[in-house]
């Protein structure tokens, strides 16, 4: 019979339930010394702050003792020691339950956000690639790297704006970046109507440059949303132009009209609205207080203006040893993609850049080196690049080159085993039901792998998510034998 799989979190939230109201209490065991006698611990002195004298009642130490749930692991017994209250799992019924559905350990969780949709906004976009900054390329990444892990979710999300630069559409190509493109400009007549009516005659007689429609105060919108809204409190007047009511209304139109087949959900939905949509605009630091303008000037012109918008600020992007460096997003790929050939052409020889099959390669692994590079730090700190050194290597931790490179190992291997049991090297294992755990009587061996088996299965499905996510991530195909 299918049973649901085994969970810390689930036997923490019990343990925790089964004390009565309150904060949290329990805690796993990791280390080995403590794993010889407990798997769980209610430390004394968070006891002492939930019953007199840190004495649980009798009849919740019997509750503890008898505690079931869906994925709760099975108790063998619940005792109060000098450390606190320490409870130990039957581990050999815990042992048959896991290796008996390995499977549902390994499966990737199924989608939890069906219907919920959000509008991602990069304003990056809407430059030239020769003109895009490193900190404007690290946005763009991001917003790549959240559509994916959004979409992974059951989320529907739709990418703005539209890039209509050609030369814009090449450089994300080659960042294995996917984004939809356009030809057109969405009408901003309907905005601009708006605007001209709103508009102060705060010009002090002055003629208006041309693109300019005048000026607009935003700080009563600014004080009605409070401190606690996160606007720059110094927003006061918005310049008013052509160009920026465009960009409201390509968003205003992206979030009226979504695509059929953008979601199972919302198909025959031509005008879906405002409502339980989350507009997310992806900024760098520089941009941040224009784009507060933007969204303000959003509110103040649109009636049914999104009312959950979020800004998520990225942090700037520096160049290691030289401050005054400043280099554009192409001019960093192709330096990127000189190291990567050097590397190769060290370690294989010969000019390996000029061979056709390499030359796929090399893109793959330059994107993984700059997309692991601008993701592998939280996006709202700064970033530092290292640019000065000219190599580069295998042997860092961090570095997309390394990613990849154990990626192709783990792909060797698991290919490797999979031959080798089609050949009959190795022996089919044995079903797990012909298997006695109750010869599991050995303590010494044991409770290492048993406090590591919980974390580590679930850390396995985490982690082909994340294998296969990454792979599509840099423009490879999944490991469909993992």
């Amino acid at each position: 019979m299918a049973t649901r799989r085994l969970g810390v979190g689930e036997t923490l939230g019990a343990l925790n339930a089964a004390l009565g109201p309150g904060g949290p209490v329990w805690i796993k065991e990791t280390r080995t010394r403590h794993l010889r006698s407990r798997d769980f611990l209610a430390p004394h002195r968070a006891l002492q702050a939930r019953f007199d004298d840190g004495q649980v009642p009798e009849h919740l130490l019997h509750a503890l003792a008898c505690l079931q749930g869906p994925g709760v692991a099975p108790v063998l017994r619940c005792a109060p020691t000098p450390a606190g209250l320490s409870l130990q799992l039957q581990r050999s019924a815990v042992f048959e339950r896991v290796l008996s559905a390995v499977a549902a350990y390994a499966t990737p969780a199924s989608p939890a956000s069906l219907g919920q949709r959000v509008l991602l906004h990069c304003p990056a976009l809407r430059s030239s690639p020769c003109a895009l900054r490193l900190s404007q390329l690290r946005t763009v990444l991001v917003a790549d790297h959240l559509a994916r892990a959004l979409r992974a979710h059951g989320v529907c999300v739709r990418l703005v704006p539209a890039v209509r630069d050609p030369h814009m559409l090449t450089f994300l190509q080659q960042l294995r970046v996917d984004w939809p493109a356009a030809s057109e400009r969405a009408s901003s007549h309907t905005l601009r109507s708006h605007a001209l009516e709103e508009l102060t005659s705060a010009n002090d007689g002055r003629t208006l440059s041309p693109g300019i429609l005048g000026r607009l105060c935003l700080k009563e919108l600014v004080e009605e949303q409070g401190r606690t809204a996160g606007y720059d409190p110094n927003l006061d007047n918005c310049l008013v132009t052509e160009d920026l009511l465009s960009v409201l209304a390509e968003l205003q139109e992206a979030l009226w009209h979504w695509p059929e087949d953008s979601h199972p959900g919302l198909a025959g939905a031509s005008d879906t609205g405002t409502g339980g949509c989350l507009v997310v605009h992806v900024v760098s630091c520089e941009e941040e207080f224009q784009q507060q303008k933007l969204d303000l000037l959003w509110q103040k012109l649109v009636d049914k203006a999104p009312l959950r918008q979020k800004h998520l600020i990225c942090g700037p992007v520096k160049v290691a040893g030289a401050p005054g460096t400043l280099m554009t997003a192409p001019e960093y790929y192709e330096f990127r993609h000189t190291q990567v050939c050097k590397a190769s052409a060290l370690k294989h020889g010969g000019d390996l850049a000029q061979d056709p099959a390499w030359t796929e390669i090399f893109g793959v692994l330059s994107v993984a080196t700059i997309k692991f590079e601008m993701l592998s730090t939280a996006p709202q700190s700064q970033l530092f690049l290292a640019l000065a050194d000219s190599s580069i290597s295998t042997k860092g931790t961090k570095s997309g080159t390394f990613v990849m490179y154990n990626c192709a190992r783990l792909a060797t291997l698991f290919e490797s085993y999979k031959c080798s049991m089609e050949q009959g090297l190795y022996p089919t294992f044995p079903p797990v039901s012909s298997l006695d755990f109750s010869l599991l009587h050995d303590e010494e061996p044991r409770p290492h792998l048993f406090g590591q088996m919980f974390v580590r299965l679930q850390l396995l499905r985490a982690v082909r998510e994340v294998l296969h996510t990454g792979l599509a991530m840099l423009g490879l195909p999944p490991l469909s034998h993992i």
